[in-house]
């Protein structure tokens, strides 16, 4: 093959590289809708069925008397602990709505440290008696790598919670405008919600998730103050969670659900623009060392070198 065919086959892969990099965002979006329609649809059927079970049960505790009911209340609260609630919470909050996620989570904290200390002590019986290291070294990294290993599962899981708390932030304040104006023009509150999970769909497909089933849990639980703080727990802290406050407490002292939005909102567009007004202030000291390490030498170079080479020409 000649130069000629060699750069237009690498051309041809180039274009066609360029092309799928444009169009795979579309194609998740879209993947990531039927993902969060599904969500949203298995929360449905999980209320339907937790609802017929709880019906079921009305039936059977006639049968039970009130003594063995507390007594099993206070097993299973043992054996679950605050540690269970906690790690359950905290897969919520990263999206991970698998029922046995917070055990795994658990078991993963118990086991990787073991693992990591077991394959420390095989490393170090495989090196040969003149580059082995000494007993305290080797303690100390025993001890760093059983650290690592409890530690490692609940670093990445708090990854997670940060980066969907950043974007449920960032949505929520243009989210909460339009609530604001679907509840002032006269439309329920689940329908607001739902009509702003549609519409946010296309900017976050997480803030989207949450408000569908929020939509769902307030139509199938029939109690509006437990779905919003069940929106609370997931969403963990930020705008979703004083939203989900603000809503509880319009509810609890017969406020303006209205009023109570636009409140929220004027508070959320003082803290964006707080925040943006910090990043602003943060930027000049950000920019003192590139400016130092990449643009001050270039700058040198540019103004001091036509004087040496002209310095070193009349000194030849």
């Amino acid at each position: 093959m000649d130069n000629a065919t060699i750069i237009m086959i690498f051309a041809s892969l180039a274009a066609g590289l360029s092309f799928a990099a444009f169009a795979y965002p579309f194609l998740q979006k879209s993947d990531q809708k039927e993902k969060t329609k599904s969500i949203i649809e298995k929360r449905r059927k999980d209320l339907y069925s937790e609802s017929r079970e709880g019906g079921v049960k009305v039936i059977k505790e006639d049968s039970v008397s009130a003594s063995n009911d507390l007594a099993m209340f206070y097993r299973f609260q043992k054996l679950a602990g605050t540690m269970g609630e906690k790690a359950r919470d905290k897969m919520l909050q990263a999206g991970i709505r698998n029922p046995k996620a917070h055990l795994k989570f658990m078991i993963s904290r118990a086991a990787l440290p073991i693992i990591f200390v077991v394959l420390a002590s095989l490393y170090f019986q495989a090196l040969p008696e003149e580059k082995a290291y000494s007993d305290s070294m080797q303690a100390m990294i025993l001890l760093g790598g059983a650290f690592l290993g409890f530690k490692l599962p609940d670093i990445l899981v708090k990854n997670m919670i940060i980066k969907r708390q950043e974007e449920i932030n960032i949505s929520f304040p243009d989210a909460l405008d339009m609530m604001l104006i679907c509840v002032q023009g006269g439309i329920g509150l689940e329908q607001t919600i739902q009509r702003v999970a549609e519409e946010v769909s296309e900017q976050s497909e997480i803030l989207a998730e949450e408000l569908g089933i929020l939509c769902v849990e307030m139509a199938m639980l029939n109690d509006r103050r437990r779905a919003l703080q069940d929106f609370a727990k997931r969403v963990g802290s930020g705008a979703g969670k004083s939203f989900a406050t603000s809503l509880i407490q319009a509810e609890q002292y017969g406020t303006s659900v209205s009023q109570a939005m636009r409140v929220m909102s004027d508070e959320l567009r003082e803290i964006r623009m707080a925040a943006a007004e910090q990043k602003a202030a943060s930027l000049p000291p950000k920019l003192t060392v590139p400016m130092i390490l990449f643009f001050l030498p270039v700058l040198f170079v540019i103004i001091l070198g036509p004087v040496g080479i002209t310095v070193s020409s009349m000194g030849g």
